[in-house]
């Protein structure tokens, strides 16, 4: 054989080895509890062994940053992607070793500013991606402590990125002290980050994009109108009228905020709790407590009064788009690239005798911004990622948190119950 031709025979040798190796599958985990997938969907655990994975976000090489919740800060994950589901951990450390951190993750638009919280602070980090590196954090906002409701999700707008918001939640199930809007609990608020000097401002100082908001937990932004949505958790053993209607009411809701600019109707709106929630099953409610309920209409918690009516409810504040069954939990609301639908992340109840949540599921959206079914429809979420059975919950079950797309349009979800973080491809 001619030299060149045997040199050429060689570097094709070495090509494919070189192929070979890096087309390698990752190693397989098994799922802790084995979910049932929609048609058209595949997951796949990519990470397990996590304490309580909550919020994540892709940084711009496509590495992944996890809060996680349980006594550890903030973790970086190098991945391995073959393709499709075939997505491993390369290496994983924690970059912010600060076990206050709990909860609220997001990078800016450009990735150089990593943005975190625990229950009383809001920090913002100079970060490198390509060395996995933090710089000094800044200290952008103090909360007041409190008991109840202590996760702080963060949401930094890509149409506004010097916008920040940053929902915060009730101190109790009920709690009277957020019907005053200065107590700055049950909102989401704007924080205008160019506005921010040296040392960091109250809570407070931000302007309310919504309040009488229970639970907010999963904000997100349309990535084609700027619109603002987020998920709710509503109130828990809800009465009316002395009759007990809590094992499948209140709904919990996916609510609607406009845009940033302070034109929208709603910008600013009052939600209702803790005097008002929403219905989810009518039939719970006798005709003489709630005649006229159908499925996404508020209505007052407990007894009614000459002041405190349904009526109000209906008319002085804001319902959601869309309800979902009580108790369920949703923890994270995140749209596909084109908005044609958000996938909601359902923590699972723990207030009810027969157990509901524990899944993933997906809203279908309009090329207008809105929900495909309307307001008072009990059929607009569909499943994608379930648990098995889901009588075996909490304990037996994956309990999703958080999501976050990567570039290829792959969507990543923690379970913070298993310590387990998810791919599913077909969404």
């Amino acid at each position: 054989m001619p030299r060149i031709t045997q040199a050429a025979a060689l570097l094709s040798t070495v090509s494919l080895a070189i192929t070979q190796i890096a087309a390698q599958s990752c190693p397989t985990i098994d799922p802790a509890h084995a979910p049932v997938m929609a048609t058209g969907y595949e997951s796949r655990v990519v990470l397990n062994g996590l304490k309580s994975p909550r919020h994540l976000v892709f940084d711009t090489l496509g590495n992944l940053l996890i809060a996680e919740q349980d006594q550890v800060g903030i973790r970086y994950v190098k991945l391995t992607d073959n393709g499709g589901l075939d997505i491993c951990a390369e290496s994983s450390e924690v970059i912010i070793p600060d076990t206050t951190l709990n909860h609220g993750i997001d990078l800016s638009p450009d990735g150089s500013i990593l943005y975190v919280s625990s229950k009383t602070d809001v920090y913002a980090y100079p970060y490198d991606a390509a060395r996995a590196t933090v710089g000094t954090a800044k200290h952008l906002i103090t909360i007041p402590d409190q008991e109840d409701h202590v996760t702080r999700t963060l949401t930094i707008s890509r149409r506004y990125p010097e916008l920040l918001l940053v929902s915060r939640g009730s101190n109790a199930n009920i709690d009277p002290g957020t019907t005053d809007i200065e107590s700055g609990r049950s909102q989401i608020r704007i924080f205008n980050l160019t506005e921010i000097g040296d040392e960091p401002v109250p809570y407070t100082d931000g302007e309310v994009l919504g309040w009488g908001l229970r639970n907010s937990v999963g904000v997100t932004e349309n990535p084609v109108t700027g619109d603002i949505w987020s998920v709710e958790n509503s109130a828990d053993e809800v009465a009316r009228d002395n009759v007990d209607v809590h094992q499948t009411n209140p709904a919990e809701e996916l609510n609607y905020h406009g845009n940033l600019t302070g034109a929208s109707p709603v910008h600013g709106a009052n939600f209702g709790y803790p005097l008002c929630v929403t219905a989810w099953d009518p039939s719970a409610f006798t005709t003489t407590t709630a005649p006229s309920l159908t499925v996404g209409t508020p209505f007052v918690i407990g007894t009614t009064n000459d002041t405190v009516t349904d009526e109000m409810c209906q008319t002085e504040t804001t319902p959601p788009k869309i309800s979902f069954p009580a108790h369920t939990a949703p923890l994270d609301v995140k749209f596909k690239a084109d908005a044609s639908a958000v996938y909601i992340a359902f923590h699972g109840s723990w207030n009810r005798d027969s157990p509901d949540g524990y899944r993933l599921s997906r809203v279908n959206f309009t090329t207008d911004g809105f929900p495909i079914e309307p307001s008072d429809s009990s059929t607009a979420e569909i499943r994608v990622m379930t648990n098995q059975n889901n009588t075996a919950c909490p304990d037996g079950c994956f309990r999703p948190v958080g999501l976050a797309w990567d570039s290829k349009g792959r969507l990543f979800l923690t379970s913070d119950a298993t310590g387990e973080v998810f791919v599913i491809t077909g969404a």
